[in-house]
């Protein structure tokens, strides 16, 4: 695929979207393709200047805070813009990405499609509508084996968090796992006391 596009690499957490990305980068760069990598300076899962996929592959990146800040970055002759993690990215990320379309250039972006809430992530479902192409990957259910984990299941100490947690919590394997629709699991303690509360109002 040329310039003028956008490729949009989605999924939950622990499917492969970084190595996918990682993947397409290094036949870019074979290709003697002039190519910047960009990562959300919130994801500090990487201890440095780069994106990395779980097996190990990794790739120098130039973290940005702000999503306006890829236009400057980005030079005349790049041709080739990889950005990892966009729902991180700020409301402005969907006006970059078709302003790079327009400039001509091939963008190539991962990011979760849905939250530890199962719910949209970001900016991802504009995203998703204005990408040339989405591949959706499916990951490994950490619970019951299926091959279709859809979810992004948050563990806090092991068990699942529940649903009024904040948004953003950065983590590995300890704190995330991929589950299918059937183990997904997000328990709301704040519903739970106050229909307790209810019960015990009612019996007084």
């Amino acid at each position: 695929m040329q310039g003028y596009s956008f490729e949009l690499i989605t999924g939950p957490m622990s499917c492969g979207k970084t190595e996918e990305l990682l993947r397409r980068i290094r036949r870019c760069i074979i290709a003697k393709k002039k190519v910047k990598v960009i990562s959300p300076e919130v994801d500090t899962r990487s201890n440095g200047d780069y994106i990395e996929s779980r097996n190990g592959l990794w790739l120098d990146a130039i973290k940005v805070k702000h999503s306006i800040q890829i236009l400057s970055i980005v030079k005349p002759d790049d041709e080739i813009v990889a950005i990892d993690e966009l729902q991180f990215f700020d409301s402005n990320i969907v006006k970059v990405i078709t302003k790079l379309m327009q400039e001509g250039k091939r963008v190539i972006g991962t990011g979760l499609e849905l939250d530890f809430k199962a719910e949209p992530f970001g900016s991802m479902p504009e995203l998703m509508c204005i990408a040339t192409s989405v591949d959706k990957l499916h990951a490994v259910c950490m619970k019951c084996g299926s091959d279709h984990a859809t979810r992004t299941q948050r563990l806090i100490d092991g068990k699942p968090a529940d649903k009024n947690s904040p948004l953003i919590m950065i983590g590995g394997d300890e704190t995330y796992e991929a589950r299918c629709i059937k183990c997904y699991e997000l328990p709301d303690v704040q519903q739970k006391q106050k229909f307790k509360l209810l019960q015990f109002e009612h019996r007084l």
